[in-house]
């Protein structure tokens, strides 16, 4: 239970596109997007859509060779008209810095799922390419990519390439943040420009936390704000985690 502050959520509070502080926008998950991937979903976090691919290669780096166990790497993406204004097309060599950071964040999110011991010497690409961007990027990707890689582990059993489950536990991101003075989760693209702390949480299915990336861009916040958005992000993303839950009891 948390006490009430100056900081707690605001029951009367009213965002600009009706939601109340803790909700999340209209999510969904489609899998089998695309045919030639072994693990393809589309992302829709709100307006903010992720196509998220998991692609298996029959080789690994050179540092991994030899050791009778598997690798996944992440990169992403965002597409020239996936902004308001065209986006410059990131070119090898010229991948520009924020992509680095955000395919990095993807890639060790997942492999902190993973026992790679499980796997054959294979990688993984998982690929996040924002079609569209309205905010949350990032926790869309990898929210949608464990969907990608749980069909991607499922394409490898069927063909016989498993011997024991390689995905350890779920995975699920929201962002969360401060705004006009209140906590609140998934923001869209309107309230990030706005904010005034910008967070992002990655979690595992058991509560354990593997990414926390918090900033204050306007006023600093507090420990009860700090709190608060630990609070709704959870909250969040258990709601993912029963999405992601649906999407593969589907079809």
């Amino acid at each position: 239970m948390i006490l009430r502050s100056e900081s707690t959520p605001n029951p009367h509070m009213t965002r600009h596109d009706g939601r109340e502080q803790s909700a999340l926008r209209d999510l969904h998950f489609e899998r089998h997007f695309t045919e030639h991937a072994q693990g393809s979903v589309l992302a829709c976090f709100g307006r903010t859509r992720v196509l998220c691919t998991a692609t298996i290669t029959d080789t690994v780096p050179h540092f991994m060779r030899g050791k009778g166990q598997g690798w996944l790497t992440a990169e992403y993406a965002m597409l020239p008209s996936s902004t308001e204004g065209r986006k410059t097309r990131d070119r090898a060599g010229k991948v520009d810095g924020r992509s680095v950071e955000i395919q990095r964040l993807i890639g060790r999110s997942l492999r902190a799922v993973i026992d790679l011991k499980r796997m054959p010497e294979k990688t993984i690409w998982v690929d996040c390419d924002v079609l569209q961007a309205d905010g949350g990027t990032r926790t869309t990707a990898i929210s949608g990519a464990w969907i990608a890689l749980h069909d991607a582990f499922s394409w490898m059993k069927d063909k016989r390439q498993l011997g024991d489950w390689p995905l350890m536990d779920q995975l699920g991101a929201v962002s969360v943040g401060v705004v006009a003075g209140e906590p609140v989760c998934d923001l869209d693209y309107v309230e990030d420009s706005q904010a005034d702390t910008d967070m992002n949480l990655v979690m595992t299915g058991n509560g354990a936390y593997i990414e926390v990336q918090g900033s204050a861009e306007g006023a600093p916040f507090n420990r009860s704000q700090l709190d608060d958005m630990l609070s709704m992000g959870e909250e969040g993303i258990r709601q993912i985690f029963e999405a992601q839950k649906a999407a593969l009891e589907g079809a």
